[in-house]
């Protein structure tokens, strides 16, 4: 496990070791994670690969820190390579790895609201939106409208944040939802109503919506 730790990167060009990965296991989840069972760290390294990016997003719009996310992100798939053995159905990787993303997420939130009862979503030096390339032109536009996203993102309570970010900006469903949170799937229909209610109430005056 220490042999990953640190060195899985979000941006960087597969290895010649992940190719090789890439090329026997035919990018079937199935065999790269039966592969990273047997210790196969090439096979992990590309799963790592495949899911970095929607992971490091999600986290992202539960801590509104891009440092943070990625480094809760790493935090996210060493816990993965170390309980994949846990892994009953393959076919459900992506909401397992999830909902370890979003334990991970909540960790550090409660942490942090215990330090300083306050967590830290409103910070303007976070406002951007990941991975964002706005052309010269629509760049003030855009930057001014992903502030306006991060704010009322981060008004939002931790349960509705957390569902809407999973519906909204992953378009997962109800049910895997569900599977991630831990939530009935009437609870999550529930939260993701409001969610959407007070984010229209707070980004209407800015949208030119009346309300």
């Amino acid at each position: 496990m220490e042999a990953l730790s640190g060195t899985l990167t979000i941006e960087h060009e597969p290895s010649p070791g992940v190719v090789r990965a890439n090329k026997s296991l035919m990018n079937s989840p199935e065999q790269l994670i039966a592969a990273a069972r047997r210790g196969d760290q090439d096979a992990f390294r590309h799963i790592f690969e495949r899911w970095a990016r929607p992971v490091v997003s999600f986290v992202y719009d539960m801590v509104g820190d891009r440092a943070l996310a990625e480094d809760l992100t790493q935090e996210t798939f060493v816990r993965a390579y170390k309980y994949l053995d846990a892994l009953r159905d393959e076919s459900k990787f992506s909401t397992w790895l999830f909902s370890i993303a979003k334990n991970v997420a909540r960790e550090h939130l409660r942490s942090a609201h215990n330090r300083s009862r306050k967590v830290a979503l409103d910070d303007e030096t976070v406002l951007e939106l990941p991975d964002e390339r706005p052309t010269p032109a629509g760049a003030l536009l855009d930057k001014e409208l992903n502030g306006v996203v991060r704010h009322a993102l981060g008004a939002l309570d931790e349960d509705k944040r957390l569902v809407f970010t999973l519906k909204v900006f992953q378009g997962r469903s109800y049910e895997e939802i569900a599977e991630i949170t831990g939530f009935s799937v009437p609870k999550v229909k529930t939260d993701l109503h409001r969610a959407r209610t007070e984010m229209r109430k707070r980004m209407g005056p800015y949208l030119g919506v009346k309300q």
